[in-house]
């Protein structure tokens, strides 16, 4: 969730680490800070608020001088936003400075220990805890006084530390939280992820648990908890770095909106040849799929939508019982699994605390795991038994759109590779949803051409107070997610309901001006549908509905509505959301809000 750079080479470190945070502002932030070593000193600058803020105190970076350093942009977890909490955080005598990504679960009772051997805290974080622990601990050894740090620590980290008596260089580690090794010509790097170095270098090492990385501007060494040294593989990033820019659009949202027409063609059309679904990154063999009773999907947010929505469409065509369960609460609900369940995590960023928890814990129990993510060579990606890429390319606003498409593509995917081995999908149901799969990127551009209608409608409701969503089977999968997109990032308060259960208590909530978002794409429920827009508006509900082409009747009931293309009914679902995620950004951007940093959210949560 916290951004961490470092930098050691020939330039200033200064300004090279704040461009690297200004790449990594999408994952939110509360405050920022630099550490530099120059000469022997360690000097600090930090700031409550925006990166701007640390700039313009800094010069730009120019007035911090020095050609190693590391720097932080903080979400706030332990003390509020304030300069004092900002990182880095020094140790007592100022010999070391560290920067943190995580929570250190076991602060408090470190926190006394050190203050028995008096040192003295200035912050609220359990950061400092770390700089105050490294100085006790140091010996002259700082490969050895680190080893004894992890020792000590429980909870997720990564850490980039600098230490004066080490000028040359810095030191960093991670467990459980993200962090890259960046590889220049004559300087290196660390990041929290690739875009805050990809302008510089595209050759980096990913970081396991617990491997401790010494970087100089020459020489990059690794090593385990043994002081054993580890040789690893450079990998390349592949994407161009104009994918994380924002190309010319006011939003990196409504950039990657308009960019799922071709994230989804490069997610569906390799995975179909001659006319057959295939994953050949999969190794899965047929005996295993035929002998699977049970799947659980586990994943959070945006993720666990999709989820809901792979459910309807797995057991449709597999007939295989799936439960769908937030990865938080996954771990602690003791679920029965065995070595013929299959649990399926989600992941966008691929470094989401929770859902790496639960993984880990279902192959404790030798259940395999079968991850779909977007970011290669992040914590699940490597540490799944299966793993299907989105492709999506990098997604940098907080609220996700293209990564929802993709993986919601790879569902449908996944579950047509499944129902068509167990032999459960008539030859036209698997045809007809080929044909809307290859179809889909010609129809989401279709809804998109559709903006001005859409931009209207949240014309005249952005300052509603309140917003329900309502859908039924699959179109109630979608609202769940309509209504979150709504919430996160234009504040207004909005809640998803099965139409089914307006009666059961919800319509009470209803009242002279609400705006209800009714889903009326699954045919077959089209007139319960209708129904339950008669409802609301019979208690003055103002109704936009969402139908499909050619269902021209709902214009009697709703006030306003948008179509979309006809489509496979389990493919619809991905073009549903389009004008959810439209809607959701016009009404944002007339309140005037901060679209790709929505106010208390981070992109990859990576801490519990």
């Amino acid at each position: 969730m916290c951004g961490i750079v470092g930098y050691v080479g020939e330039k200033q470190a200064a300004p090279i680490l704040l461009e690297g945070l200004a790449k990594l502002e999408y994952r939110g932030y509360d405050s920022a800070g630099i550490a530099v070593c120059n000469n022997g000193k360690i000097s600090m600058t930090k700031a409550k608020g925006r990166l701007a803020v640390l700039s313009e105190k800094t010069a730009g970076g120019k007035s911090v001088l020095g050609n190693v350093g590391i720097g932080h942009t903080r979400w706030a977890t332990h003390g509020e936003p304030s300069d004092m909490n900002s990182h880095p955080h020094l140790s007592q005598s100022g010999k070391f400075a560290v920067v943190h990504n995580g929570i250190i679960e076991n602060y408090l009772e470190l926190r006394a220990y050190l203050e028995g051997k008096g040192f003295k805290f200035l912050s609220e974080t359990d950061t400092e805890v770390i700089a105050h622990l490294i100085e006790y601990y140091y010996k002259g050894d700082i490969l050895e006084t680190i080893i004894k740090l992890i020792g000590k620590l429980k909870g997720s980290y990564a850490l980039g530390i600098l230490c004066d008596e080490c000028p040359d260089s810095f030191i960093a580690v991670r467990k459980d939280s993200p962090l890259i090794v960046g590889l220049g010509e004559g300087e290196n790097f660390i990041a929290s992820d690739v875009p805050a170095i990809l302008s510089r270098t595209r050759k980096v090492y990913y970081l396991n648990d617990n491997e401790i990385v010494v970087v100089k501007k020459d020489d990059v060494k690794i090593y385990d908890l043994d002081k054993e040294e580890i040789h690893k593989e450079v990998s390349e990033v592949k994407w161009d770095i104009a994918a994380a820019e924002k190309g010319g659009y006011e939003h990196f949202m409504i950039k990657e909106i308009m960019e799922q027409p071709e994230a989804v063609r490069k997610t569906v059309a390799p995975r179909i040849q001659n006319g057959r679904v295939v994953f050949e990154e999969l190794s899965l063999s047929e005996e295993y799929i035929k002998n699977i009773n049970k799947i659980y999907v586990v994943a959070c947010g945006s993720a666990y939508h999709v989820g809901v929505v792979g459910k309807y469409i797995f057991e449709k065509l597999t007939r295989i019982p799936v439960e769908v369960a937030i990865a938080s609460e996954f771990r602690y609900c003791q679920p029965i699994l065995d070595d013929k369940t299959l649990v399926i995590v989600i992941s966008q960023s691929g470094e989401t605390a929770d859902t790496i928890a639960a993984m880990r814990e279902v192959q404790k129990q030798g259940v395999k795991a079968l991850a779909i993510v977007n970011v290669v060579g992040s914590s699940i990606a490597r540490e799944a038994d299966e793993v299907i890429y989105t492709w999506a390319g990098p997604e940098i606003a907080v609220a996700t759109t293209k990564a929802y498409s993709t993986q919601l593509n790879i569902m449908c995917l996944a579950a047509m590779y499944f129902a068509d081995i167990l032999g459960r999908i008539s030859e036209d149901e698997y045809k007809s949803m080929l044909e809307g799969l290859l179809a889909l990127p010609e129809k989401i551009e279709k809804i998109l051409e559709n903006k001005d209608k859409i931009q209207h409608c949240a014309s005249l409701y952005y300052n509603s107070k309140s917003v329900f969503f309502i859908g039924r089977s699959l179109d109630y999968a979608v609202a769940l997610e309509g209504s979150l997109k709504l919430k996160e990032i234009s504040y207004i308060h909005s809640e998803a309901y099965a139409a089914g259960e307006l009666k059961h208590g919800t319509i009470a909530l209803i009242e002279p001006g609400t705006l209800v978002v009714a889903l009326c794409t699954v045919e077959e429920l089209f007139e319960k549908m209708l129904s339950n827009i008669k409802e609301v508006k019979a208690r003055g509900a103002v109704v936009l509905a969402i139908a499909i082409e050619g269902h021209t009747e709902i214009e009697k009931e709703a006030d306003h509505v948008i179509y979309i293309p006809k489509n496979d009914k389990n493919i619809l679902p991905s073009e549903l959301v389009v004008p959810l995620q439209m809607f959701s950004y016009y009404v944002s951007s007339l309140k005037g809000l901060d679209i790709d940093k929505p106010r208390n959210l981070a992109k990859s949560v990576t801490v519990e």
